[in-house]
């Protein structure tokens, strides 16, 4: 069988001891070398005063399956830098942190390298995401004087290791819904909102009752039989948001967007560009 779905283009890319990226036939059905930023123009974007967005990113690169084999991840490329290139073009400034500091890990697999408003704004903050701040530092400083229009966790697999039980996105994300500041997330991102229930019962869940749009679990079952993944999920984040009263809107990953109060979010990376003209309106409405 192992044989048939290697000649087949069906098997994940053997990267290291256990450690595996996506199939041939997985990155040409998932992955595109160009976006569809389509540039949009903002007349009405920010002159002036800087204000920036805090991106939250993973620091963590391997995903372990239930198999015991492992997932090379990260952060989205795609995810990441579209929304980017739409808050750039509007004036927007930004920050990027991972739990700790260490380097903001990404899908490099999934980079667009024939798409040059991608690659461009890669380069220009390369060293940002290799140096990032460290949220354990940056949370003791969220006060009126140090200030954010919105808090951006983009998604890739790897957004479910780290960030859905650290203690300092917990934080930042209690700081931003008090401050009703705008949260945006794409499709793994949202794992790192069950940082808001540690320790919380759901009654006390500051997402409870919210609905947004996510990679599907029922979707993430199903990467493993085209060789996207090397094995089944180790946990499914949209079941435990659901458990905690969260509701998803969509089934597939198509592209659809949602905007519940001040949450915005996307379900894939074919929403990367909807979610970045949708939030850059949003945000000049406040700013």
């Amino acid at each position: 069988m192992g044989s048939i779905k290697q000649f087949m283009g069906m098997a994940p890319k053997k990267e290291g001891d256990k450690l595996y990226s996506p199939s041939n036939l997985a990155l040409k059905m998932a992955v595109k070398d160009k976006t569809d930023y389509d540039h949009s123009v903002y007349e009405n974007g920010r002159k002036g005063q800087e204000v920036k967005i805090l991106i939250i990113g993973t620091e963590e690169d391997q995903l372990v399956m239930q198999n015991g084999s492992s997932f090379l991840t990260g952060n989205h490329p795609v995810e990441l830098f579209v929304p980017m290139l739409h808050w750039k073009k509007a004036g927007f400034k930004f920050d990027f942190a991972t739990p700790t500091g260490k380097e903001m890990k990404l899908e490099h697999w999934a980079m667009p390298n024939q798409d040059k408003a991608v690659m461009e704004i890669y380069e220009d903050c390369k060293d940002q995401i290799k140096n990032p701040l460290s949220l354990k530092n940056l949370v003791s400083q969220l006060t009126d004087t140090i200030d954010y229009a919105a808090v951006f966790i983009p998604g890739g697999h790897g957004a479910v290791i780290d960030l859905p039980k650290s203690k300092e996105v917990q934080e930042v994300l209690f700081w931003a819904k008090e401050k009703d500041k705008f949260i945006i997330s794409i499709c793994h991102g949202p794992a790192a909102f069950l940082a808001a229930g540690i320790n919380e019962q759901k009654e006390n869940f500051i997402f409870n009752g919210y609905y947004m749009a996510a990679f599907p679990d029922s979707m993430d079952k199903l990467l493993p039989k085209m060789g996207y993944l090397p094995g089944k999920m180790p946990w499914y984040f949209g079941k435990e948001l659901q458990e905690l009263g969260m509701s998803i809107v969509n089934k597939i990953a198509n592209g659809q967007v949602y905007q519940d109060r001040k949450l915005i979010t996307g379900d894939s990376p074919l929403a990367a560009n909807k979610l970045g003209k949708l939030s850059t309106l949003r945000l000049l409405e406040e700013f």
